[in-house]
Formats: structure tokens, C-alpha cells, sequence
């Protein structure tokens, strides 16, 4: 009988943003599921960061980047979700990644679009 092999897998802290992803024409029914106004129908701009109050920086960041509408910001998973035209979004997005990076250390993911 062959051996099997147990991998044991942890989540260790670090500074770094894991998902950068713009959704460029979000469906309908994305906007109803997240709670975000259905009305505007703009691009979406989606981080994972941790630490998760990473999040919180930002969105702060973002806001004062560009003219973008915040979704959502969960302090507890680092979780940030933000609207506006797609110009605006990926703008914003871009200055997220730079500004983590080189001002606070943090390491980036490649920005994702669909």
C-alpha cells in the first residue's frame, strides 16, 4: 500500500496585497449580490490585503486617486470593493499597488481584468 503524504498548509502574516482585479463590465446581478447601487453600473475594483486593516489604508488611498465609489471595505478579511467608470477603477487600483508598495512594504499581485 502506497504511503500518502499529509501537507499541512498555514496562513503566515505579511504585508502584501493578493488580488488586484477589475471587473471592466460587471453583470447586473453582481451589483444586486454585493449591495452596490445597480443604478451606476460602473467598473468594480476588487483588493484582498493583508494585514486586513491594510484595507482600511487603501481605501484611502483610492478615494483621494481618483473619483471612485467605495463598495465595501472588511477590516476583518482585508477585503475592499469599489465602483466607478473604468479609467477611474484602474486608476485607482495602480495607485493602491504603488503607494503599499513603496512607501509601506508591501508586496503586489499583478493586476487581473476581466
Amino acid at each position: 500500500m502506497k504511503e500518502k503524504q499529509r501537507i499541512i498548509q498555514e496562513f503566515v502574516p505579511g504585508k502584501q496585497i493578493t488580488l488586484a482585479h477589475v471587473i471592466a463590465g460587471p453583470d447586473p446581478a453582481i451589483y444586486v449580490k454585493l449591495g452596490l447601487e445597480p443604478e451606476q453600473m460602473d467598473a468594480i475594483g476588487i483588493l484582498t490585503i493583508t494585514p486586513s486593516e491594510g484595507a482600511i489604508i487603501a481605501a484611502d488611498i483610492a478615494t483621494k486617486a481618483s473619483d471612485i465609489v467605495l463598495g465595501f471595505i472588511d477590516r476583518f478579511s482585508g477585503a475592499l470593493v469599489f465602483t466607478g467608470d473604468i479609467s477611474s477603477v484602474e486608476a485607482a487600483v495602480k495607485e493602491i499597488l504603488e503607494t503599499m508598495e513603496e512607501q509601506l512594504g508591501f508586496a503586489k499581485a499583478p493586476v487581473t481584468r476581466t
